[in-house]
């Protein structure tokens, strides 16, 4: 497995548990994200052949961004998890 697809993983899962839970999109969402995050995994996986530290680097900050940017739909998952658990 490529050193980039974890972080890639968990920025599908973090967008998707974000936009379906806490922001009330419908549950149809779940498959665009999961088709997406699958060509981006895959894609950052063969960028890995030419660059291993810019492929992992570019997985990083896309799950950091997933993280902290406030999407269309709603808050951030930052900002959804810090009221759900009443921080």
């Amino acid at each position: 497995m490529a050193a980039s697809t974890g972080p890639v993983v968990a920025t599908g899962l973090i967008t998707a548990a974000n936009g379906i839970l806490f922001n009330h999109q419908p549950a149809t969402m779940g498959i665009r994200v999961g088709v997406a995050t699958a060509i981006a995994a895959g894609l950052l996986g063969l960028l890995e052949h030419g660059s291993q530290p810019l492929a992992v680097g570019i997985a990083w900050i896309g799950l950091i961004t997933s993280l902290l940017i406030t999407p269309r739909s709603g808050p951030s998952f930052v900002s959804n998890l810090l009221r759900a658990t009443g921080f």
